[in-house]
């Protein structure tokens, strides 16, 4: 990163760092560090310690993979989810994006990716031997393939499919198409072709 001549080495080593995060280019990172700059000295004690306790604090659950303090998040011991639902992801924040909507009661299982042969990825370096334990639970009636559009991951649900399609448990997938407020010229021939796919009968609302 290119920074600016006689800048004190504290501040340079600050803005470099922060210009690796995603989405922060070198204008952003410096009037980040900047602002850090003119913040108080112990509102930035207390923003390093938050940073620095991030990976002691937080890890993963044991039971369904997403991010955890504990040994299981607070949904898997939520009594009040619907345990006979799993919702299949490929990433732990793939869950708190879900959980924006609230309209979801179920429970999830996170792979941690999602198979790439290119990338050396199958199915042993998956979080799929756990998914398999809690698919041969009998409670679990249902699954739902929430992993991505893209090739890779259609493909990891169509592996995931075809695994349990003996099974007793339904499986399904998310639907694609058009979002909500979406103007057609903007989208790809490959989002409409899918939303003509699954289109639905109109209920007429009286």
């Amino acid at each position: 990163m290119h920074l600016l001549p006689g800048m004190p080495a504290p501040l340079a080593r600050l803005v470099e760092h922060l210009g690796t995060l995603p989405g922060i280019g070198q204008k952003s990172a410096m009037r980040l560090g900047l602002s850090l700059l003119n913040k108080s000295a112990e509102e930035v004690k207390q923003l390093a310690d938050c940073i620095s306790e991030l990976h002691e604090a937080m890890g993963f659950c044991e039971q369904c993979g997403a991010f955890a303090e504990h040994e299981h998040c607070a949904i898997c011991n939520n009594l009040r989810r619907d345990a006979s639902t799993i919702c299949v992801v490929e990433q732990p924040v793939d869950v708190l994006m879900l959980e924006r909507g609230r309209g979801f009661s179920g429970c999830y299982h996170v792979l941690h990716g999602r198979l790439s042969p290119i990338d050396g990825l199958g199915p042993d370096q998956l979080r799929i031997a756990s998914l398999d334990r809690r698919v041969a639970d009998k409670d679990v009636q249902e699954l739902i393939l929430a992993t991505s559009a893209t090739v890779d991951g259609e493909a990891t649900a169509h592996f995931l499919a075809r695994r349990y399609a003996s099974g007793h448990v339904k499986i399904s997938r998310i639907s694609r198409g058009v979002p909500e407020g979406g103007e057609l010229e903007y989208l790809d021939e490959y989002t409409l072709s899918r939303a003509l796919d699954q289109r639905v009968v109109w209920e007429q609302r009286l």
